[in-house]
């Protein structure tokens, strides 16, 4: 099971790399039709003390608050002279790579993070100045997880691969003819999404300096004197069905006894039906139905043992009934629309549920690759009251009335 957790961590990851690939290499079919950009940057952090790991309860007696990163940036836009280039000026969309440091390899590990990004203008501050924001999301690995024999103190960190990501927001400053300077904060997640324990997450803030350069194109993009033609904008409805699965650990808390982490893993299934009324190019919003079966829901109140064993591995459950694992709720649902990419965020209600795992606020994260117009990867996750982690969500939508 393991394996196959690996496994589709490195496919969706995958997929998503091959999306821009696939998307500059089409726009770049006709010459001149996207601008490239190569960029480094270096972040330097805060490790939020979330766990006593981090506050000295590790191997070395010491805090770990510190961590710092180096990345490599090959983005692009597209070119001035494209519909999509005069729709979205400063987009600029790519793949990167990370080397991590938390100055205790011993314990942590030194993990490398391969992701996809997408930045782009909030505002124009000046004629050469600008606030930019910068998504980061992709997967690291190379982490030491915990091991009760060779790693005991590291109760945060469960598998070698954990998902990575990342939000920055920055000023922007052209110094040069196409070259570019950065600097501001960010925060930076990482998680397994439930999928192996512990998984109590690595939490981060700092800032963030870098230099970006563009290839073949007039510098006048990020001057902010260019001004984009206006085009009129039909508001509409479209509506994006989603199917999605993923696989997760349950945790059981008897009232007698102290908590443990049920046996092998659980299958998740979920479908949502998302209406989202387009404002405009860049925004939509709309409701969704939720509705998902988790095979792990409910099953604490289903141990089959006359009393709980000192042995995890020799739990047993007898199956709660379908309606005890089924759930169906209604979110309200934000979208933020660029090219290549929307990110999705919602909160909601789950209004049909049985048992105390289902019946709860529920909030979710979610990245949204165009494949094609109607077509597109879903790679979200899901909270439980704003900070109880649940499911990852890793699916495929289709886009019903797409303009």
């Amino acid at each position: 099971m393991n394996r196959m957790i690996c496994k589709t961590y490195l496919l969706t990851l995958s997929l998503l790399l091959s999306a821009v690939y696939t998307s500059a290499s089409d726009a770049d079919s006709t010459s001149g039709k996207v601008v490239h950009m190569l960029g480094a940057d270096f972040r330097p952090a805060y490790v939020f003390p979330t766990h006593e790991f981090f506050r000295g309860a590790n191997r070395a007696g010491e805090r770990i608050n510190t961590t710092l990163s180096g990345h490599l940036k090959y983005g692009f836009r597209f070119s001035s002279s494209t519909r999509m280039g005069k729709m979205y000026p400063y987009a600029v969309q790519g793949i990167g790579i990370a080397y991590n440091t938390f100055f205790h390899s011993s314990e942590v590990g030194n993990p490398l993070a391969v992701y996809v990004f997408q930045t782009s203008r909030i505002a124009t501050i000046t004629p050469k100045l600008s606030l930019d924001y910068e998504w980061n999301f992709g997967a690291s690995f190379g982490w030491k997880k915990y091991d009760e024999e060779t790693n005991p103190w590291n109760r945060v960190v469960g598998s070698k691969i954990n998902a990575y990501i990342n939000l920055g927001f920055m000023l922007n400053w052209q110094f040069a003819a196409n070259t570019n300077l950065r600097a501001g904060i960010d925060v930076t997640h990482y998680s397994n999404g439930n999928t192996h324990y512990p998984n109590s997450g690595v939490n981060t803030i700092g800032a963030s300096v870098g230099v970006t350069h563009f290839f073949g194109d007039s510098p006048r993009q990020g001057t902010g004197t260019y001004r984009q033609p206006e085009s009129p904008f039909r508001r509409y409805v479209s509506y994006d069905l989603i199917v999605y699965g993923a696989t997760r650990k349950r945790g059981i808390y008897p009232a007698d006894s102290n908590p443990v982490l049920a046996p092998g893993s659980f299958g998740i299934l979920g479908l949502n039906f998302n209406p989202l009324y387009n404002f405009n190019k860049y925004f939509r919003a709309g409701v969704s139905l939720d509705v998902q079966y988790d095979e792990s829901a409910n099953i604490g109140n289903h141990v089959a043992n006359d009393y709980f064993p000192s042995d995890p591995e020799e739990l047993q459950f007898y199956r709660p009934s379908f309606k005890e694992q089924f759930s169906a709720g209604l979110s309200l649902r934000a979208e933020i629309v660029m090219p290549i990419f929307s990110i999705n965020l919602g909160i909601g209600k789950n209004f049909f549920c049985h048992g105390a795992d289902n019946d709860s606020f529920y909030q979710t994260f979610v990245l949204k690759t165009n494949i094609t117009k109607n077509f597109f990867l879903h790679t979200g996750y899901q909270l439980y009251r704003f900070r109880d982690p649940n499911n990852l969500m890793l699916g495929i939508g289709f886009r019903f009335n797409a303009r």
